[in-house]
């Protein structure tokens, strides 16, 4: 071989070689500085989990140090609830036992005080016996020294002071009857203004709208608009001048005047049927067909008041009596025209006191006057009976008359045989069938009614409605009724009238029991 040759293989291999050991150096002293880097790594990865575990620890001995210090507390807190519970139970039990003490000590001194009391009435029990021993003794001794000085017996003297008690229980039950009496009647009146309230104020509104409107018809419905007026002047007009309302609603054909006064509003209703047939319609018009309806109502309230005069003979009565008793013409009551009720109670009086020899033209004269006040209740305040008789008194009508104005409703006692007749006649003309607004059929069923109301109780054999429904006669049985029971029975059927019938005036209960012993001779 080449010795440069050799040499240069050997150079290139002591060249490998020395690569290859520092190739090698360099990757020991890279794996020892990777292995002190881990070192360094692990000692810095464990000094940060010794400085966790630190954390965590102390984290941990904080947490249980402060859930010890929560617990501690609040066993501290049940241990002073629990602790103020006992207390409070001894404190009860304390007070408990101190008021048993107490109270058995109350209950001691009670038993020591009823002890007492035992031994005290005991006493007193043997005192009174021995008194009332004596006293029988005494009393005994009295009696026969009684016996002895009056000549009578103990039965006798019992008997006599018996009678002398039931005297003075005879006068006191009748000062008691008498006082329940007048306190029963101060309530009746109480109650008898508050049953009239009530009834006033049930019945108003169909009285009202059947007593206080008068309708008048209408050519055509175009007439309502005239009678109106622009801008209603012609309708206040003829409301001021007459004083009555007149209502346009939606009636065809029809105007509707309400007003309380009968005399105005006859007026109005006599003016407006001119004012619709003359076709002129103003304030100025409206003024003279009112004033001259008032002087053709004023005329015949007149002409009926002395035809009614000269139909029953009756003379010398008072211009303004007369016009007052010619504003009946327009007054009703209950539906009857009261003028006529006047003359119908007139004809009756004056017909009744031809029978019995009465003075037949002051029987006349007082029955067409008994009731002219009401020709006046609508302008003043007081009664028609009132009314009347200061109107008759100031005009010099005789006694007769005014006892018959005020008697006919028990304001006065009937001085005279004339004013019975009147109130007896004021009675039939307002009773009959008829006379006020009610029909045949109701009359009977009324009857009917009255008769069935009273057949109801036990004990009535038959009942009767005699004076057109007025009186009621109940016939009882003698063997089932006593006379205790007769006073209950009339109360009773009286009562029920009251409540289920609806009549003018009053209805009297008569009961009547009577016992008849028959016997025929043969």
């Amino acid at each position: 071989m080449d010795p440069l040759g050799l040499t240069l293989a050997v150079s290139v291999a002591v060249v490998g070689v020395a690569a290859y050991l520092l190739a090698r150096g360099r990757e020991r002293a890279r794996q020892r500085r990777e292995i002190e880097a881990g070192r360094d790594e692990a000692s810095r990865i464990r000094d940060r989990a010794e400085e966790e575990a630190g954390n965590l620890r102390r984290a941990a001995e904080l947490r249980a140090k402060e859930e010890a210090f929560r617990l501690r507390e609040a066993w501290e807190k049940e241990e002073g609830r629990r602790r103020e519970e006992v207390e409070r139970g001894e404190r009860r039990l304390l007070q408990r036992s101190e008021s048993a003490d107490r109270k058995a000590d109350q209950l001691d001194q009670r038993h020591e005080t009823l002890e007492k009391r035992a031994g005290q009435l005991r006493t007193a029990e043997e005192a009174v016996v021995r008194r009332r021993e004596e006293s029988d003794r005494v009393l005994e001794e009295v009696r026969g020294r009684l016996e002895s000085l009056a000549g009578m017996t103990s039965e006798e003297a019992k008997g006599e002071l018996v009678a002398g008690l039931e005297d003075e229980a005879r006068a006191e039950a009748a000062n008691l009857l008498r006082e329940i009496r007048e306190e029963a009647q101060r309530t009746a009146e109480r109650e008898a203004k508050r049953l009239i309230a009530m009834a006033v104020q049930r019945m108003a509104a169909d009285e009202t709208a059947q007593l206080t409107v008068s309708v008048v018809q209408l050519p055509s419905d175009e007439m309502k608009g005239r009678i109106i007026g622009r801008e209603g002047r012609n309708i206040r007009a003829f409301e001021q001048a007459t004083g009555i309302d007149v209502i346009i609603d939606d009636t065809p054909e029809a105007v509707v005047l309400s007003g309380y006064n009968p005399v105005r509003r006859e007026v109005a209703r006599l003016a407006l049927a001119k004012l619709i047939e003359d076709g002129r319609i103003h304030p100025g018009r409206i003024e003279e067909v009112v004033a001259a309806s008032e002087k053709d109502v004023e005329k015949e309230m007149r002409e009926a008041a002395e035809e009614a005069l000269y139909s029953l003979g009756i003379h010398n009565v008072h211009p303004e009596i007369v016009m007052v008793l010619g504003a009946l013409k327009y007054r009703t009551s209950f539906g009857q025209n009261q003028l006529g009720h006047a003359r119908e109670v007139a004809v009756l009086a004056g017909n009744m006191a031809a029978e019995m020899g009465l003075d037949v033209k002051m029987a006349r004269r007082a029955g067409l006057l008994h009731d002219v006040g009401k020709g006046l209740t609508h302008e003043q305040e007081l009664t028609h009976v009132e009314l009347g008789h200061r109107l008759c008194k100031r005009y010099k009508e005789p006694d007769i008359v005014l006892n018959a104005i005020r008697a006919h409703h028990d304001e006065e006692p009937h001085r005279y045989p004339e004013a019975w007749l009147v109130t007896a006649a004021d009675a039939i003309s307002g009773s009959r069938p008829g006379a006020r607004r009610e029909m045949f059929e109701g009359y009977v069923k009324r009857l009917e009614k009255l008769e069935g109301i009273a057949t109801e109780h036990p004990g009535v054999v038959r009942c009767f409605a005699i004076q057109a429904g007025r009186e009621l006669r109940v016939m009882v049985e003698p063997e089932r009724v006593s006379d205790e029971d007769m006073a209950r029975i009339s109360e009773a059927v009286a009562r029920k009238i009251e409540g289920e019938l609806q009549y003018p005036g009053q209805i009297k209960v008569v009961v009547i029991r009577e016992t008849r012993a028959v016997d025929f001779a043969r």
